[in-house]
């Protein structure tokens, strides 16, 4: 749990090749601290990584685990809780999207068949003034008798 810079100095290998070592560890699934602050050292992909390492432990060997890693118990249940919870509002949000997304399908065929009886509504009305245009240029305006 020691910085990159620090392991350098004290075994005399280059930082480079630490770097490397690091990401190729990462690679294969290792959980691998990185170098900020405490609070943000681990990635979401290690926490991810120590969330499932840590799923089939016993309350001992999580608190070696914990220590071997500058971890800590509450840390470890939390991101656990996170993780469970990650996908729950999703799979939530997806289906209101869906059910509003079925309301507003339903209201637009609505409204496009109320369209379609007032076009012809429309249409009727429009074929009837012609009518009765035509009627008048034949036999002129009606008298009353």
């Amino acid at each position: 749990n020691e910085s990159v810079h620090f392991i350098s100095r004290e075994t005399g290998l280059s930082v480079s090749t630490l770097h490397t070592w690091k990401k190729k560890a990462r690679a294969n699934g290792i959980a691998v601290p990185s170098g900020e602050p405490e609070a943000e050292r681990w990635s979401t992909q290690d926490k991810f990584l120590i969330v499932v390492e840590t799923a089939s432990l016993s309350e001992i060997e999580m608190a070696e685990y914990c220590r071997s890693k500058g971890l800590y118990v509450e840390q470890v249940e939390a991101w656990r809780d996170a993780c469970m919870q990650a996908n729950g509002g999703v799979a939530q949000q997806a289906a209101q999207l869906q059910k509003d997304l079925r309301q507003k399908d339903k209201e637009l065929k609505d409204i496009q068949k109320e369209l379609r009886r007032k076009e012809a509504a429309l249409a009727e009305a429009a074929a009837l003034l012609v009518l009765r245009k035509k009627a008048q240029a034949i036999w002129g305006d009606p008298v009353d008798e």
